[in-house]
């Protein structure tokens, strides 16, 4: 199986622009990024999907790969549809990591990918065991799966519905990726479902229209930079 990582990476994003470019030390965050994926043996090949020539720059300086795409793409999902259709780059399996997530580490790229050899799954994707103060955050979404790992739903509400109080362990969804060549040409030609607009959430959108989605525990995770305060969660750490 060929597996192949493409780091989506938009310049202008809404909540901190330039994350992308932004320092960690004496690496910008596209650096680090670089390294980390450089460290799972089940990449054959690492690329960037970017949209902007700064990107571009920093990724030739430390001797990355990179392939443009259009500043319109609305998801980092979308991007790697465009990757895939015009890059000429092929494989079995793309792994989406995106460019704001510098502490993946390789264990968690080993759970993602544990089921790429069985012919009926086609998207794979984490989950992590809840804390309770997370269970009622709607910032963390929670999912959950059938007997054969496969995800039902996704939401922001806690999910199930704990009616009687009985004991019950939630899920949180680690937001990693991973999509045969075949579900991401699938992906791109469906239209938003109701549900993914009510939530908020892309992977209800593939849920919607027939598509499944493995889910696999994970006793890791990591820290995506969505705001500056992020950054400095992410120094800290790193440091």
């Amino acid at each position: 199986m060929k597996v192949v990582c493409l780091i989506p990476a938009r310049l202008a994003s809404t909540r901190f622009p330039r994350k992308i470019l932004a320092r960690i030390g004496d690496k910008t965050m596209l650096e680090h990024v670089w390294i980390a994926a450089n460290k799972c043996p089940e990449f054959d090949e690492i690329y960037f999907a970017i949209d902007s020539f700064d990107a571009a720059q920093e990724i030739e300086r430390f001797g990355g790969k990179w392939k443009m795409t259009s500043p319109s793409c609305p998801t980092g999902t979308h991007r790697l549809i465009e990757f895939m259709e015009t890059s000429g780059v092929t494989a079995d399996v793309f792994v989406n990591w995106q460019a704001d997530e510098p502490l993946i580490s390789p264990q968690m790229i080993k759970d993602l990918l544990q089921g790429i050899y069985n012919p009926l799954e086609t998207i794979w994707t984490l989950k992590k065991e809840a804390a309770a103060e997370e269970v009622l955050n709607p910032n963390v979404v929670k999912v959950v799966t059938d007997k054969f790992g496969r995800a039902l739903y996704f939401s922001r509400s806690p999910i199930p519905y704990n009616r009687d109080n009985s004991r019950c362990k939630y899920f949180k969804h680690i937001g990693l990726y991973a999509y045969t060549w075949a579900a991401l040409r699938r992906i791109g030609e469906c239209p938003v479902a109701p549900l993914s607009e009510i939530e908020k959430l892309e992977q209800l959108t593939f849920l919607e229209n027939g598509l499944s989605i493995y889910v696999y525990q994970t006793q890791h995770e990591s820290v995506g930079v969505d705001v500056p305060q992020d950054l400095l969660k992410v120094i800290s750490l790193i440091s």
